[in-house]
């Protein structure tokens, strides 16, 4: 979708943090809308040295000469003001991780607009692409979607599905959705200058919430089916990975897949040829593929069995 020929560009505030806004941010800023400062949020300490960390969108403004600015809320003092100055006619939000007060909504011309990573009303929330993992969907998509003072719940202008394959994971599925979000944001922009959107109201049935992700989510529980084993190792590839436990050793599973099998689950009913590795799960068995010791390299499990050896009736710890 183009916009109306001879017509101004777009003026844009994006809002974001992540990988994923990042990735928004370069396709709108490939747009001939035109990006006139940006919001992040403040820099904090990450990994092992605790390092101010600046995020993806706060670097790919820097490289870009793009004004920025990282407020620790939208509420501070002089925020509100500083952006009616700017006049911007649309707020461009994805992943940002703060409230947009309701007096910041009404400032562009077109309010704000929101990249959601789910087919709203499912998985309104801060995990939608793990919650759809973990709930076994078949396919997910982008919202773009027109913001108010609910979570999620606004008016949406587009959405556009993609089927979730087999071995997707987060991972796979972040990047496929942050490309989708780029190009669907891009053509809402299109139609709000050129007056042809159509908000529709979310439907009040199939509501779903996407849920922070809690760490201890992501350590295997062999209770479950080997089907949702799988589905959990997917959903938490590549942060923070799923986690178990085995002869007193600390492991992250990277991919594995379902079968079948009969025994207690978390015992090991194969370890050997071939490099196959089955555990018995709940319900059948999983095959786990790739795997990592703590303070390891990541192994295929003909590799990781090789550095350790594992007979069967072997069991992980609970």
């Amino acid at each position: 979708m183009r916009g109306t020929p001879g017509a101004a560009p777009v003026k844009v505030i994006f809002a974001g943090t992540p990988d994923f806004a990042a990735h928004c941010l370069e396709t709108l800023l490939r747009s001939r809308h035109e990006v006139h400062a940006v919001l992040t949020q403040p820099d904090r300490p990450a990994g092992r040295g605790l390092a101010p960390f600046q995020s993806p969108v706060k670097r790919l403004a820097m490289v870009r000469g793009i004004q920025f600015d990282q407020p620790a809320s939208l509420k501070a003092e002089g925020v509100e003001q500083a952006l009616s100055r700017q006049r911007p006619d649309v707020i461009v939000v994805a992943a940002y991780g703060l409230i947009l007060p309701p007096a910041v909504l009404q400032i562009p011309r077109y309010g704000a607009v929101n990249i959601h990573a789910s087919l709203l009303p499912r998985w309104r929330g801060a995990a939608p692409i793990q919650r759809a993992l973990l709930a076994g969907d078949r396919e997910t998509g982008i919202s773009i979607m027109q913001m108010d003072v609910g979570l999620d719940t606004g008016s949406v202008l587009l959405q556009e599905k993609i089927p979730i394959l087999e071995y997707d994971t987060t991972g796979i599925l972040h990047d496929r959705l942050a490309e989708l979000g780029g190009k669907l944001v891009v053509q809402a922009l299109n139609a709000l200058e050129a007056g042809t959107v159509k908000a529709i109201p979310q439907s009040t049935e199939g509501v779903t919430y996407a849920a922070k992700l809690d760490k201890r989510e992501s350590r295997l529980d062999w209770r479950e089916s080997a089907m949702q084993l799988n589905r959990r190792v997917r959903a938490f590839n590549p942060s923070p990975g799923a986690g178990a436990r085995l002869k007193g050793v600390d492991l992250k599973i990277w991919r594995c897949s379902a079968g079948a099998g009969r025994g207690a689950p978390g015992e090991v009913l194969h370890a050997g040829s071939g490099g196959s590795f089955v555990v018995a799960c709940g319900e059948g068995a999983v095959v786990l593929d790739e795997l990592q010791r703590s303070g390891g390299k990541r192994l295929l499990a003909s590799e990781f069995l090789r550095g350790f050896p594992l007979s069967a009736g072997e069991r992980f710890d609970a």
